[in-house]
């Protein structure tokens, strides 16, 4: 099941802690108007969590992202991915897509903003995604 965890004060918001990627945007800045932190539970227990962020386009820096305010998104960007067991993250990647096509309907694409390394890229490749733009620090990986 996803569970949206909306404020700081929420006691899954806890789990930010674990960001591997992105641990230095501040916890508060994931959180409010098109900003979202998703966790994939079972039994009460958090087996992986997704920051994502609704934009007006696609973003290829960290700090483009976070500028964006956009009233009228088109993208769900994912920028942020992590899990605490084998799988957990592909299902909650897989869930999150069908939540924001049912919830969002203006929002077309879905990309991710992603360090360039191969474990990044090969979990989005395993799970679906194609190169979509290869930026200066970053690489763009879309699914359909």
């Amino acid at each position: 099941m996803i569970y949206d965890i909306k404020t700081l004060n929420d006691p899954m918001a806890s789990y930010l802690k674990d960001d591997p990627v992105r641990p230095h945007i501040p916890h508060e800045q994931r959180f409010g108007a098109n900003r979202h932190v998703l966790a994939l539970t079972e039994n009460d227990t958090v087996s992986a969590v997704v920051c994502a962020k609704l934009c007006k386009g696609i973003p290829s820096t960290e700090q483009e992202l976070l500028a964006d305010e956009s009233l009228d998104p088109d993208t769900a960007v994912f920028y942020t991915i992590w899990s605490y067991k084998a799988g957990a993250g592909r299902q909650l990647i897989l869930d999150t897509l069908k939540l924001v096509r049912l919830q969002w309907p203006n929002v077309t694409r879905f990309v991710t903003l992603s360090p360039a390394t191969a474990r990044a890229q090969r979990f989005h490749l395993r799970n679906g995604a194609c190169v979509f733009r290869i930026n200066t620090d970053t690489v763009n990986y879309e699914y359909i």
